[in-house]
């Protein structure tokens, strides 16, 4: 099976070596003796992150007998693609070829117009940008990556990862893929369902009720109420809850969960608590409250976050 990774503009240089490492590692002929081929491609010298120059040796007609194509990052704001890529990409789709795009490689598909129609991920802090360039793609920044069939697409950095080995797992099975996560010395195994784990800073527009959100961050342990923050604003009920969403982009309640999943997310990553202590010091009630606020925003259990978690750092 033949693999091709053309460079992108200004490529990352990391979901560039993600394709490479999992793809064209020389050391996998004994999981299978027909693993892939790797190939990458471009027109000439391209610029990269970190200030470097990539040449390469082959130009883009390799993707001519492309089986998979899997296009790496872009460096953003900019992500422009070449045409001739655009077009050869297209080509490949036509043909039959699954395309992958890895972290801002999104931009990339969307501008060759294979996105159209369909529901794809990128980096949560792209997400808007890409909505706003390519307003008939459904961008949804959850998942750490969506397989739509002939079209994937995968969430930024690590994420790249998950979406390379969920290939992998396809083509030669689940046994093959944890090998070679256990070879790259990477985190088990996680579904393209799982969350990315976006931060919940405090909001940058939020003018006069500062003070209040960062009395509430400071007192999450405690049964907050919506008339409690009220009250501290100087604000009637319903003044305050209409003001507030003008003001901060969503409910008193929401954002109010969203700081406790933050401030749970923060203790299970930095401490050993019993995780019936962090649903308590997070004001989310009891493990078993804390566990079903996680499954519904991050599809994925507090016992499971830090695991991967402990393990990613250990990598």
């Amino acid at each position: 099976m033949r693999v091709v990774v053309p460079i992108p503009g200004t490529v990352a240089l990391f979901e560039l070596a993600v394709p490479v490492g999992v793809f064209g590692a020389v050391d996998r002929h004994d999981l299978a003796p027909d693993w892939y081929e790797l190939v990458v491609c471009g027109a000439g010298a391209h610029p990269a992150s970190a200030g470097l120059t990539l040449s390469t040796r082959t130009g883009l007609s390799a993707l001519r007998t492309a089986d998979l194509v899997v296009v790496p990052a872009c460096v953003m704001p900019d992500c422009e693609a070449p045409p001739e890529l655009l077009s050869a990409l297209r080509k490949a789709h036509a043909r039959g070829a699954r395309i992958a795009s890895l972290c801002t490689g999104a931009f990339v598909l969307a501008a060759a117009g294979l996105l159209d129609g369909r529901t794809v991920t990128t980096h949560w802090m792209y997400a808007d940008e890409l909505r706003r360039r390519y307003p008939k793609v459904t961008v949804d920044e959850h998942p750490l990556y969506v397989d739509d069939g002939d079209i994937l697409t995968s969430a930024g950095t690590a994420a790249a990862l998950d979406l390379c080995l969920h290939i992998v797992r396809q083509d030669f099975g689940a046994a093959v893929a944890a090998e070679v996560g256990r070879r790259m010395v990477l985190a088990p195994h996680r579904e393209g369902g799982q969350s990315q784990y976006i931060p919940a800073p405090l909001p940058a527009h939020a003018d006069g009720f500062a003070p209040v959100l960062e009395w509430a961050v400071r007192h999450l342990d405690r049964p907050l109420t919506m008339a409690e923050l009220a009250d501290r604003a100087g604000m009637s009920l319903r003044t305050f809850g209409r003001h507030f969403a003008d003001r901060v982009g969503v409910t008193p309640l929401a954002w109010l969960n969203q700081q406790r999943l933050a401030r749970a997310r923060e203790l299970l990553e930095t401490t050993n608590l019993p995780v019936e202590v962090v649903a308590q010091r997070s004001g989310l009630g009891t493990g078993s409250g804390l566990r079903q606020h996680f499954q519904r925003a991050y599809a994925t259990t507090p016992a499971t976050y830090r695991r991967t978690f402990r393990a990613t750092a250990a990598g």
